[in-house]
């Protein structure tokens, strides 16, 4: 029988013989950095949307890449590098400030940022060397093994699908503020934050204000301030995670205890603050500039950055023209969150950081109030001091016992255990406010002195305490609606040898950005006219300032003050 003809190699031979020519080892060079990206993705990415939006995001680094080299297997490689750092960097940031990392990070990458990073992770500069090292040659490799080219045209037009896809995941599921405390989720929180921000941005800048106003504020001369009577020293004190817990139901709490929340006439007044659990300096923000943080909107997170070398008006700068010395005693290094830069734009003169105080961890209170007594007893005596004084000993977590020694006769109240460590803090704390004083009236006997102090936001764990009933997603409305129980905490007025002047500034209950009104008046300093403004404002918003009017009013103050110079770039 003659033999069948020959038909020629099959489809799937030719398709063998082709990856075979191509090699399989490249062929998994392009696959590999997707694998690797679909495997973070199901580890970190834990719903639908969110895993929606990290394939988007994918997608538009992928096809960024392509458009600029038409290499797949550099284009995919890079693009796993930049996932895997913003993975890194979020999981840092996480550990350092409870909050992952945000679009807005990037496009606020400043010197301070970078130095306050190197100098709590001293090895990060060899880490990121070392890096470069590795990464660069195997760049190369895969510049040279790729043997794939994808024209620009459709890599272009891939990448406009995904990120109007990526838009549209944005409108659909806009990302919650809240959903920035949860480790996870790390690329599709950036991407979404990304569409928000750049919305956000053009629609209003970093700032929320009137496009334009008729009235001007008269910016006032260096020396126009005269005081009448002797000026007190100042000191201002940011009381951390301090709040009157009594707000909760059925919490036992010590024997004396709400007394540190009272005034020098007997009164509690309280303070109503930007944020709850977490971010200081939004009341930092709002003490030393005398404005609101909820202006900047979704760039509130980062106003201190964002204010730095910008806000140039402030409580600070105000004492500054009364003749004042203007000190900050703070509990970090100076450039977190550009601490440094914004005091100082504000009208601090010297800002004395952890390292400059020589403090090691977190210091209790004492600490600092010697460090402030020393600058006292240093003051010239024609000059009197506004000292801004940061605690930290009540900042969490309160899972474990700080410095026992301090207080060994605590006998716990019976509470859960973070509770009832919240406690023993603040009961520590008070003592050592209570030694401040005898301090001061020991030591300066014919000095006067005002002393604000004030609650800079509840602990983390408040909102389990005042609705233990509710589920995460009603509690994070009510953090979203700005809930008042959730952001009320306390301010109170103290003196040695001085009698604070009445105002009707001096409320039962400010909003934040209003405290440095209240510390002008209660010292009898004269106001600018900035802050002679903001006190009409005061009084017909009774005692409300970004609330008052769906933030008319704000955004007015705001413009008045860009047009007089005290906020620029804004």
């Amino acid at each position: 029988m003659a033999p069948a003809p020959n038909s020629g190699p099959t489809a799937t031979t030719v398709a063998v013989r082709g990856l075979a020519a191509i090699g399989y080892w490249r062929l998994f060079a392009v696959a590999m950095p997707h694998l690797a990206a679909a495997a973070i993705m199901l580890r970190t990415e834990t719903d639908f949307s969110s895993r929606a939006a990290f394939l988007l995001a994918w997608g538009t680094l992928n096809f960024f890449f392509i458009v600029w080299l038409r290499r797949p297997a550099l284009s995919g490689a890079l693009s796993l590098t930049l996932v895997v750092v913003l993975v890194l960097l979020s999981r840092l940031k996480h550990d350092v400030v409870q909050m992952t990392a945000n679009f807005v990070d990037l496009i606020l990458i400043d010197r301070d940022t970078a130095a306050f990073l190197f100098t709590i992770f001293p090895n990060l500069r060899w880490s990121v060397v070392l890096a470069a090292i590795v990464i660069l040659p195997l760049m190369y490799a895969l510049w040279w093994l790729d043997p794939f080219r994808i024209r620009r045209l459709p890599a272009a037009a891939g990448l406009l699908a995904c990120l109007a896809a990526l838009t549209g995941c944005a409108a659909v599921w806009p990302g919650e503020d809240w959903r920035g405390y949860y480790d996870e989720g790390y690329l599709s929180k950036f991407a979404l934050s990304g569409v928000t921000a750049v919305s956000d941005f053009a629609s209003h800048g970093f700032m929320q204000s009137d496009a334009s106003l008729a009235e001007k504020l008269k910016v006032p001369p260096v020396d126009s301030c005269q005081v009448a009577g002797r000026r007190p020293h100042i000191i201002l004190i940011h009381d951390e995670s301090s709040w009157d817990i009594r707000q909760a139901p059925d919490v036992k709490v010590p024997a004396g205890y709400g007394s540190h929340f009272r005034s020098f006439d007997g009164k509690q007044r309280r303070f109503l603050t930007e944020s709850s659990g977490g971010a200081s300096w939004l009341a930092e923000y709002n003490v030393l500039a005398g404005l609101s943080s909820r202006s900047f909107g979704r760039f509130s997170y980062f106003v201190t950055r964002i204010a730095s070398g910008r806000v140039v008006r402030g409580l600070p700068m105000a004492l500054r023209r009364c003749g004042y010395d203007t000190a900050s005693l703070y509990p970090a290094y100076g450039a977190f969150m550009s601490a440094r830069g914004f005091h100082t734009t504000t009208g601090i003169e010297h800002f004395y950081d952890a390292r400059k105080l020589g403090a090691k961890g977190i210091e209790p209170d004492s600490f600092f109030y010697d460090k402030a007594v020393k600058l006292i007893a240093e003051q010239s005596p024609k000059a009197p001091l506004f000292a801004f004084v940061y605690l930290a000993a009540n900042h969490f977590p309160w899972e474990t016992r700080y410095r026992p020694d301090l207080l060994p006769s605590w006998r716990p109240p019976g509470n859960a255990p973070v509770v009832d460590e919240y406690l023993r803090r603040q009961t520590l704390s008070a003592a050592h406010y209570r030694n401040f004083v005898a301090e001061l009236k020991k030591k300066f006997p014919d000095q006067p002195f005002l002393i604000v102090r004030y609650g800079d936001h509840q602990p983390e764990f408040s909102s389990s305490l005042l609705d233990p009933g509710l589920d995460e997603a009603s509690i994070a409305r009510k953090f979203d609606s700005y809930d008042p129980s959730y952001f009320t905490t306390y301010y109170a007025i103290d003196a040695v040898n001085f009698q604070p002047v009445k105002s009707p500034t001096v409320m039962d209950a400010v909003d934040a950005p209003y405290l440095p009104l209240v510390v002008q008046e209660a010292a009898g300093i004269p106001l600018d006219p900035s802050f002679e403004e903001q006190k009409n404002i005061m009084l017909r918003c009774k005692g409300r300032f970004y609330t008052c009017k769906d933030g008319a009013e704000a955004r007015r103050f705001n413009r008045l003050l860009i047009e007089a110079g005290l906020i620029k770039g804004l």
